[in-house]
């Protein structure tokens, strides 16, 4: 009879270990946290005239996740909003706008002929974000300005006669002359001798003349029309949220503030009424936060299976 009831024993205390280190295990462990998607924008919101509706539209990618699209209520300019339809919508959607693409190409003419030949009244554009499209010339843009400019240098030579000079003195002649408003200075001078003993002076002068012209031309004229694609890569979610009309707040009166009740629990200054009802749990009036009762678990857990063993411990001596 004793050895079972130390067999008997034994067990107890075995499956109340196990419960013990069960419960500290489960208190111990901490549930994994979720993983938050990524957050969603809109790419358009509509609002109904009356305001009892807003939608919001997202166009994501097949890659994204739609659980990050808010689905929170919220409220706006005297409405309450609440979620109440998320409709999926397939694209492809025919995306298109006006575009307008300024060309500019090199000519040696300022002709509006030799110009316009060089523009085609139509181009094919494919626009950075890959749109394209048909653009028609606009002739009204159609600009011709100068390139730039290139300079050259020529000799310039002119000759001049003296005659009925009285004897061969260069003084006689000019150094400088003015040709076709160009400056020439002398260079020689060629004496020839005349029947009565005076003499001819042929004078020659040289210089320089700098002149520039026009190396070409620059033509720009501006193409426009429209651009589009074909979207096959995205998926619209449409968020439709219906409004409730908020109550509209009264300002209250400077006399109209409420006396704080003596047992109000939310004001700790107010005096506790020793005839009210203690709660067995809270003798203190007090919650006892979450976490402070998680954390007494494990001790009273403890506490009971001290107490069982010790009684055990008991019985089997008694029983001895």
């Amino acid at each position: 009879m004793k050895r079972k009831s130390l067999t008997h024993a034994a067990r107890l205390l075995c499956v109340l270990a196990l419960a013990l280190s069960m419960t500290t295990a489960a208190f111990a462990a901490d549930p994994p946290e979720p993983a938050q998607p990524s957050p969603c924008y809109p790419t358009a919101v509509t609002r109904s005239e009356d305001g009892g509706e807003i939608r919001k539209m997202y166009d994501l990618g097949r890659s994204d996740d739609p659980a990050g699209i808010p689905r929170s209520d919220f409220e706006q300019e005297g409405y309450h909003y609440t979620l109440t339809d998320l409709l999926k919508q397939e694209l492809p959607a025919n995306e298109s706008r006006q575009h307008t693409e300024t060309v500019s190409v090199p000519s040696q003419s300022k002709d509006m002929g030799a110009v316009l030949a060089l523009l085609p009244q139509t181009k094919e554009f494919i626009t950075e974000d890959g749109l394209a499209g048909t653009l028609a010339l606009k002739l009204d843009t159609v600009n011709v300005e100068v390139a730039g400019y290139g300079s050259s240098t020529k000799t310039l030579t002119a000759s001049r006669t003296y005659p009925g000079l009285a004897d061969q003195d260069t003084q006689y002649i000019p150094k400088s002359i003015t040709d076709n408003g160009h400056s020439l200075t002398l260079q020689t001078v060629n004496w020839q001798t005349e029947g009565d003993g005076h003499f001819t002076a042929v004078a020659s002068y040289s210089g320089s003349a700098t002149s520039s012209y026009v190396k070409g031309y620059t033509v720009t004229a501006d193409y426009a029309g429209t651009v589009s694609r074909i979207n096959l890569n995205k998926i619209r979610y449409v968020a439709i949220f219906e409004g409730t009309a908020l109550e509209p707040v009264t300002p209250e009166e400077p006399g109209d503030t409420p006396t704080p009740d003596m047992n109000d629990p939310a004001d700790p200054t107010a005096p506790v009424d020793p005839t009210a009802p203690v709660d067995p749990a809270d003798p203190a009036g007090q919650d006892t936060p979450t976490g402070e009762k998680n954390s007494v678990l494990p001790v009273v857990a403890v506490v009971v299976v001290v107490l069982l063993g010790g009684g055990v411990f008991y019985f089997i001596k008694r029983r001895r």
